[in-house]
């Protein structure tokens, strides 16, 4: 017995050495990329492209401010032996730039002391924009509701549709580090330093995890989401949180925007046991865009688009598939496990059961492996009984038009911090057909609402009285009379997708924000 115990001792030192040894000389390994040689052939090219070429032969991706070096300017990429530090130097030819490197990456920066770009006009001296774009690193596609904050800090945002994000940071948070998450892909860190400037593009690896079908098969997914479900007061905490959260909502027909809201909100989120409370809402800040006049004889208003982003919140408004007297009309299947930062995901598809004749949901929920908090959930309703709903999206209805929705869609992620997970991130997109009757041709509407976390505090946490509340059931465009292109200051919010922003420019919207 005290031989076998000795043999688990000397297993576990060996592994301890092993890390001890393995990771100082890992570090400078990665660090001395920047020193080894190389030699290359490529003669006269782009110096993006001569960025890509060194990618390709060093497995390092690069991460830099896109004003910083002149992609298109021509440049002589052949090297014979010469360390890559002064390959870049040649390349670049500005003496004001320096590389640093983490991970498998090499970050292109400005010295430390050197005159930084110009910011966004709005910030002060103590408070810096940081802006730019996250892509996969081998497709260069953008990646919609990828996770950007502060490590272990409250603040952060999401990317929008287009990949694009941006973040005030101010000068208490200049020595922090930026974590960027997707799910499906290792998380990436970057010192916020490094990060200052507009249209910087981060590259993500996508982690593909070998795990025998078998195992898959074999895991229960019912079990799965019980486990989440019962852990759910454990990780999604019993003491209230007030957040900060940036609002918007939208109505497109066919291509013209017709109505854009946006608000900072303050919220309090009460505890996910244990309490009475329910959450509250209030307006710190809001402005639209009304593009309707009476010869329009249709239009659509989207109605409690702020209560339905709290009713969004599956984790504490349990969502139907998950929910017990409920899952008897789904099916569930587990599908893969996807890296999420340094942990991994069970990804669990669902879909109700072909003999329920009521339109239910379908679609991906994703559960951490470790400690099952749900990370994130993507669904709609069924789209063979979706037109069976329509009362319960279209409460009035315009004189001779007949409204239906065709496709109604939800996606919803948290945020994990300090091993507690807090609402990161709510998005609807809903799409409506409208005919006249008599009438041939169909008038298409899509209409979203999107809630982003921007900030969460977990001190002097109280609720709101009474006469400060949002009318979260309301038709929230109605409820705000102008739109100030000066408006949002040092607050953060969502940059507007390409489509929606060109549409927003088609109605000479003077965007200060958005002109850079």
């Amino acid at each position: 017995m005290s031989s076998f115990n000795g043999n688990i001792s000397l297993k576990f030192l060996a592994i301890a050495l092993f890390f001890l040894l393995i990771l100082p000389q890992r570090a400078e390994c990665q660090q001395s990329i920047l020193d080894s040689t190389f030699t290359f052939r490529a003669g006269t090219v782009n110096t993006g492209n001569a960025l890509e070429i060194i990618s390709l032969k060093t497995g390092y991706n690069f991460t830099y401010d896109s004003r910083l070096i002149d992609q298109e300017k021509k440049t002589v990429m052949t090297f014979r032996d010469t360390k890559l530090s002064v390959i870049l130097d040649s390349l670049l030819k500005n003496d004001s730039l320096v590389f640093s490197v983490i991970d498998r990456y090499i970050i292109i920066s400005h010295a430390e002391g050197h005159p930084s770009l110009p910011s966004d006009s709005t910030a002060s001296e103590k408070v810096k924009y940081i802006t730019g774009k996250i892509i996969d690193n081998e497709t260069s596609e953008p990646l919609p509701f990828a996770t950007i904050a502060l490590k272990n800090k409250g603040k952060g945002t999401v990317t929008n549709n287009n990949g694009n994000f941006g973040l005030k940071i101010t000068s208490d948070f200049f020595k922090d580090t930026l974590s960027v998450s997707f799910l499906g892909y290792l998380g990436r860190e970057i010192p916020v330093k490094k990060a200052f400037g507009n249209n910087l593009t981060i590259s993500m690896k996508r982690e593909f995890i070998s795990i025998p079908e078998i195992i898959i098969k074999n895991q229960n997914p019912q079990e799965i989401i019980s486990r989440a479900l019962k852990l759910i007061p454990k990780n999604y905490g019993n003491t209230p949180a007030l957040m900060t959260g940036f609002y918007r909502e939208g109505v497109l027909k066919k291509y013209e925007l017709q109505t854009y809201s946006e608000a900072i909100l303050q919220i309090y989120k009460s505890a996910y046991s244990g309490t009475l409370y329910g959450d509250q809402i209030k307006i710190y800040k809001s402005r639209k865009i009304e593009n309707t006049d009476r010869s329009d004889t249709l239009a659509i208003r989207l109605k409690a688009g702020l209560s339905t982003c709290l009713d969004l919140d599956g984790a504490k408004n349990i969502f139907d598939f998950l929910a017990g007297e409920s899952m008897s009309d789904y099916t569930y299947r587990m599908t893969d496990i996807v890296t999420y930062d340094d942990e991994s995901a069970y990804a669990i598809e669902f879909e109700q059961r072909e003999n329920v004749d009521l339109p239910l949901f379908q679609g991906t929920i994703y559960i951490n492996t470790i400690d099952y908090g749900i990370l994130n959930a993507e669904f709609e309703i069924n789209p063979k009984l979706i037109h069976e709903m329509k009362d319960s999206f279209i409460s009035t209805t315009s004189h001779g038009f007949n409204t239906w929705p065709a496709s109604v869609k939800y996606s919803v992620s948290y945020r994990k911090m300090n091993n507690r997970y807090f609402l990161n991130h709510v998005r609807g997109d809903l799409i409506f057909t409208s005919s006249q009757k008599r009438k041939l041709f169909n008038t298409q509407f899509k209409v979203f609402f999107e809630l982003a976390i921007t900030e969460v505090d977990l001190s002097n946490v109280t609720r709101f009285d009474r006469e400060e509340l949002a009318p979260i059931h309301s038709i929230f465009s109605k409820t705000i009379k102008n739109y100030d292109p000066l408006f949002w200051g040092n607050q953060d919010f969502l940059r507007p997708e390409d489509n929606l922003l060109k549409a927003l420019k088609n109605m000479n919207v003077n965007l200060q924000e958005f002109s850079k």
